[in-house]
């Protein structure tokens, strides 16, 4: 019978110590792993009011509680405003005039309308929003179960489950999370694509009705030269939001669903290169937090070109052709979300100097 003692970093916002132990007993050729956790939600620290779920930083398993449940009060958010929407619709009435937030995102997509954009038919958007509503439950079951009944540590459960615990400083594993999360993203961005092409279409606002899209722009030369504001030919500052035509807007998509899955196949098969970790190191929490900040910040202010100039995607028979106090509102998130970039990076920057010292 031998003991390993292990120590892990397990605390609350920023603080560092050996306050978890865990002891593998080699008993009759296997072994028998035990975590425990002295301080599940500590409340160390110079900022309590920002503690929010960094208590749970190197609890892997609370913390995808907390992550389950934040998804699931988006999903409540979204069909409760969804249906919210739907009960007070008044169909002679353009949305944008009535506030709506979701129900033109819905319109966009095809469902429910007719010719110029009329609403039809709004069962669909009250379908969504009910699918939303037990998405939702589900999610929240989810959470509260990781957090109150499973193990405050992933690894502690073993089998298939320990396999997704991880330390922030072990690239390879977070690899191998960032690579499913990709292809994730990249199904979704083909689930569009299904519904622009083969499932009902999607709204045309040049056409003024709904359409299948049955030949999307493939040429990387076109898709790709968004990127750098190429469009026709000529440079324009608009970038991807130039795009007028929904050719282009699924073909990118095609493109875009590809590169994540490829992307996550890659990172979960792959780790970082050196010149990579060099370049975005990669040694706690914080660290990878901020980085997720300054990801959603740049797509948000992308987001913020397309819902100001772009009546393509944004068609004006659902948004109305005045759009600068939707793109103010995205605008300020945006930089909340940049902020919050630049404080978490400079926040892991301080721990990484306080461990070195």
């Amino acid at each position: 019978m031998t003991f390993s003692l292990l120590y892990l970093r397990l605390a609350g916002d920023f603080y560092f110590g050996t306050v978890a132990k865990a002891w593998i007993l080699e008993q009759k050729g296997y072994s028998i792993v035990t975590i425990s956790t002295d301080r599940t939600f500590t409340a160390d620290t110079n900022l309590p009011w920002l503690v929010g779920n960094a208590r749970l930083i190197n609890l892997s398993g609370q913390l995808l509680g907390a992550h389950i449940a934040h998804a699931g009060l988006i999903m409540l958010w979204v069909g409760a405003t969804t249906v919210s929407e739907v009960t007070r619709f008044i169909p002679d009435i353009p949305m944008y005039e009535q506030g709506m937030i979701l129900l033109p995102h819905l319109a966009t997509l095809g469902w429910g309308v007719g010719a110029g954009g009329e609403v039809i038919d709004t069962y669909p958007y009250f379908v969504v929003g009910i699918l939303h509503l037990v998405a939702s439950a589900v999610l929240g079951a989810g959470g509260l179960f990781h957090v109150f009944q499973s193990s405050p540590v992933l690894y502690n459960l073993g089998g298939r489950t320990a396999k997704f615990h991880y330390e922030w400083n072990d690239p390879k594993q977070l690899g191998l999370i960032l690579g499913h999360h990709l292809i994730i993203l990249g199904l979704g961005a083909f689930l569009l694509v299904l519904k622009a092409m083969f499932f009902g279409g999607i709204y045309d606002t040049h056409l003024g009705n709904v359409r299948l899209i049955d030949n999307p722009t493939i040429n990387p030369v076109t898709i790709f030269g968004y990127l750098v504001g190429l469009k026709d030919g000529s440079w324009t500052p608009l970038g991807m939001a130039s795009v007028d035509n929904l050719e282009d807007v699924i073909g990118g998509h095609i493109w875009i669903g590809f590169i994540l899955i490829v992307g996550g196949v890659w990172h979960i098969v792959v780790q970082p290169f050196d010149w990579v970790r060099r370049l975005f190191p990669i040694q706690n929490g914080e660290e990878i937090l901020s980085y997720s900040l300054l990801g959603l910040a740049l797509m948000g202010f992308i987001s913020v070109v397309f819902v100001g100039y772009n009546m393509t995607v944004f068609p004006i028979e659902f948004y109305g052709e005045n759009r600068l106090a939707m793109a103010n509102i995205q605008f300020f998130l945006d930089v909340l979300a940049f902020v919050g970039f630049v404080w978490h990076f400079w926040r892991s920057r301080q721990e990484v100097n306080t461990v070195n010292s």
